[in-house]
């Protein structure tokens, strides 16, 4: 809003738009990929407008997505199911992927793309695209308060039942 175009938002001054982001984790990268995806949207389409992005197919339209600065598949995932494309598309972080690999639902030691692979086919198809960002939002705390990287709290957790590695601690 306050620069009222996402034109404006990649010619900002860049500290300025660090300080939009200041509560976001590592606030200055995020400033200088959004500014440098930004600036790719403009060479390649003209203007920030991902339009073109509803006639391709989900695995296309990421892989599209990821060639953009600073975008990975997390950033593509999100990209999908929380904007006007409401696409089936489940993203991943370092907790969620670690959640995942404790249920064994996803190999040790996998990439975000292999992860992501690895899941999808398992994730309920009459999910919306809100649905799938919820569902990333309530892992996401899981791995935050229960299923810590270091101490998991395996007998604290409200999805020991349906973990490998909690079921083998209790």
């Amino acid at each position: 809003r306050r620069w009222g175009c996402w034109e404006a938002v990649a010619t900002a001054p860049l500290a300025d738009v660090q300080a939009e982001l200041a509560t976001q984790t590592y606030p200055n990268v995020a400033a200088e990929r959004l500014q440098a995806s930004l600036a790719a949207l403009i060479d390649l389409r003209g203007g920030v407008d991902l339009a073109h992005l509803a006639d391709m197919g989900t695995a296309a339209a990421m892989d599209w997505l990821e060639q953009l600065p600073g975008v990975g598949r997390k950033i593509a995932a999100g990209v999908m199911n929380a904007s006007t494309l409401d696409r089936r598309a489940i993203v991943l972080d370092g907790h969620h992927t670690r959640i995942l690999q404790r249920m064994g639902l996803v190999p040790p030691k996998a990439s975000t793309a292999r992860a992501f692979a690895a899941i999808m086919p398992a994730m309920p198809a009459d999910w919306s695209g809100a649905e799938y960002d919820e569902h990333h939002l309530l892992m996401k705390k899981l791995g935050q308060t229960s299923c810590r990287p270091a101490a998991p709290a395996c007998l604290e957790c409200p999805a020991q039942a349906l973990c490998e590695t909690g079921r083998h601690r209790a």
